[in-house]
């Protein structure tokens, strides 16, 4: 039997699985990798943990399938963006990676615009404005403060891509995870020039740029060995996380959309063409389908801020939760169903770790706003529901502003395991929903990349044709959809009512 390998580098752990050639799942592992936080809203790791845990999930997800390492015919990776690999001349790693969610580049950011004439013009160049989580303020950041390390790197390169240079020697990205450096120019698919000569970065850290599907090396006999699979074994180009979401849920075709709702909360939408918001309010990137563009709005702390909301607030649910050997979530969400809609006049910003889009504010902060003697645990939750599902709608928002009019939108996530929050999100969206079969995100979207990149299938959308299928809509209930229309018209004007004060309470700590 052949199979096929999908690893997906997360910022908790690494998840793989293991598929035939018809798309059929055999099995999945993840194993978990520590996160190292030396500074308030700073976010490291050791690459080195990432590949351990790489090792362990392929061996894991082998043996629960039952299959022998011999019989693994292609493998394709994932994982988080943005993140920040220093090598020196041998190949060894210099420091820790510095994460997506690490907030410590926004004077770096600022250097960027100004180094291109602006923020217009620097999307003009790169299709995105600059964020404290993309790449290149990190590599500015690093020359800044450790030079030394600076003036002793010879590669940089992204999370997964560090996984790719230790199963096969090379040096290689693809398009859809280099579109999150700030250093690829998006719409010619190739590295910004321009953009590199301006800040002084030399194109010869940057590793070579292909797209997603291209077999970019074999696996080496010292990685086969280690993760007891054959030497020689193909490996794509892969994805970030979210276009190899997007491959696994089917989103490679116009009018098609997903809504993540994870840790953080992803609108994924697929681009025949490259469409640009001026104001930089979602991403513009290359998708993972060659030829082909996404638009991506981002929250940071969308399903985080439920989980936030659990850690600290809901100790008791969590100890029901473990005495009926059900999920804490499960407990939490049917009581937050218990409040009315609205959550009577209760509302939550879940701008806990700053917020990406559509405001690009590392300053911004969570709130609970209309507080009053009637409400209760209960409301509150609600809220925390219904903010991180508004804080999604302000990216279709924006995307709506750009052309892009949902046939569909699929949900994934933490958010689309439980009913309640599934018609919540068709509500509050106002748009059709919907599940498909494939659960397994990123790293099944990887997999498939592997079966066109060696053969199995002649594109990406044919691969998603032949093993993706829809299993349920919903559709939003016109009375509540009204409702929160009315809801959403007051949750858009509460970030610019306090935006302001945001940076003032940064000060106090």
């Amino acid at each position: 039997m052949s199979v096929y390998l999908g690893v997906d580098i997360g910022t908790s752990g690494t998840k793989t699985v293991v598929c035939r050639e018809d798309g059929t799942i055999l099995a999945t592992a993840t194993a978990e990798h520590p996160c190292y936080y030396p500074q308030p809203g700073w976010s490291e790791q050791e690459p080195e943990d990432w590949w351990k845990s790489t090792v362990r999930s392929v061996h894991q997800a082998l043996a629960r399938a039952g299959v022998a390492g011999t019989e693994v015919r292609g493998i394709g990776l994932s994982g988080q963006m943005h993140g920040s690999v220093f090598l020196d001349a041998e190949g060894r790693v210099l420091r820790r990676a510095i994460l997506w969610n690490d907030q410590r580049t926004a004077e770096q950011c600022q250097q960027i615009e100004q180094a291109v004439g602006g923020r217009a013009q620097l999307i003009r160049l790169v299709s995105n404005p600059a964020f404290t989580g993309f790449t290149a303020p990190k590599i500015l950041w690093v020359r800044q403060h450790e030079p030394q390390i600076y003036e002793r790197t010879r590669k940089i390169l992204l999370p997964k891509d560090y996984i790719l240079y230790r199963l096969t020697g090379e040096f290689v990205t693809e398009v859809s995870d280099a579109s999150g450096t700030l250093l690829l120019d998006v719409a010619g698919r190739r590295w910004c020039k321009p953009l590199l000569e301006k800040l002084q970065i030399a194109a010869e850290l940057l590793p070579d740029c292909v797209e997603s599907q291209e077999v970019t090396g074999k696996v080496s006999a010292q990685a086969a060995a280690e993760l007891g699979i054959a030497a020689g074994v193909p490996v794509v180009g892969g994805a970030g996380d979210q276009a190899a979401s997007a491959v696994g849920n089917g989103i490679v075709r116009a009018g098609i959309l997903s809504a993540t709702m994870g840790t953080s909360g992803v609108v994924f939408a697929h681009s025949d063409q490259v469409q640009t918001d001026p104001q930089g309010r979602v991403h513009t990137m290359c998708h993972a389908v060659k030829g082909a563009w996404h638009l991506m709005g981002v929250v940071l702390c969308a399903g985080g801020s439920l989980q936030w909301f659990r850690n600290h607030f809901a100790t008791p649910e969590m100890r029901l939760a473990a005495e009926r050997h059900v999920d804490a979530y499960d407990v939490i969400l049917a009581l937050a169903e218990q409040a009315p809609a609205g959550a009577e006049g209760l509302f939550f910003l879940p701008h806990l770790t700053g917020e990406r889009h559509p405001y690009s504010d590392p300053y911004a902060r969570g709130a609970w706003i209309g507080l009053t003697v009637r409400h209760g645990w209960r409301h509150a939750a609600r809220a925390v529901v219904e903010g991180a599902t508004f804080a999604l709608r302000d990216c279709l928002t924006v995307m709506a502003e750009m052309g892009i009019v949902p046939q569909q939108i699929r949900l994934s996530g933490g958010g689309a395991r439980s009913a309640f929050w599934r018609q919540l999100q068709a509500d509050i969206y106002g748009h059709k929903v919907a599940l498909v079969n494939a659960t397994e995100g990123p790293a099944y979207g990887v997999a498939l990349l592997a079966m066109v990149g060696t053969g199995v299938y002649g594109s990406v959308p044919e691969a998603c044709d032949a093993t993706i299928r829809v299993t349920e809509e919903l559709v939003p209930c016109p009375q509540r959809k009204a409702f929160y229309d009315r809801c959403y018209a007051v949750y858009r004007q509460l970030y610019p009512a306090l935006h302001a004060l945001f940076p003032q309470l940064s000060q106090l700590t």
